[in-house]
């Protein structure tokens, strides 16, 4: 009797983490389509690869550990490199687009970066 409600439980939470990953990807993708410039729109698709995938992958995790008894080192892995790598690689883009000359929409906002840059050259 225990065993059900535990898997009840389980299916429950990875059908949860499915459907956040899910919507969190799809408003990610709307948002790189709807956004004005370069640093929102890798704003928007760094949120999709760190918060969507990781919770699919977590999901997956999840599933397999209870449905089949497989502890998944490779879906671990993968939801730390995506941690670790998918905001340092937006933040590099983002960086380089910014040297390179493409400014960022400042409506009712500053340009902290460029304001960083002039007090260190001078």
């Amino acid at each position: 009797m225990t065993g059900t409600w535990i898997e009840l439980i389980v299916n429950i939470v990875v059908s949860l983490l499915l459907l956040i990953g899910a919507f969190v990807t799809l408003s990610a993708s709307i948002g790189i389509i709807r956004f004005p410039d370069i640093f929102t729109r890798l704003h928007a698709a760094t949120k999709a690869s760190t918060l969507g995938v990781s919770s699919i992958i977590l999901a997956a995790f999840l599933y397999l550990l209870v449905k089949e008894d497989i502890v998944s080192g490779k879906l671990l892995l993968g939801i730390l490199f995506i941690l670790i790598t998918a905001p340092v690689s937006s933040h590099m883009i983002g960086r380089a687009a910014h040297i390179s000359g493409v400014k960022p929409v400042t409506k009712n906002r500053t340009d902290a970066f460029e304001e960083a840059i002039r007090k260190r050259q001078s």
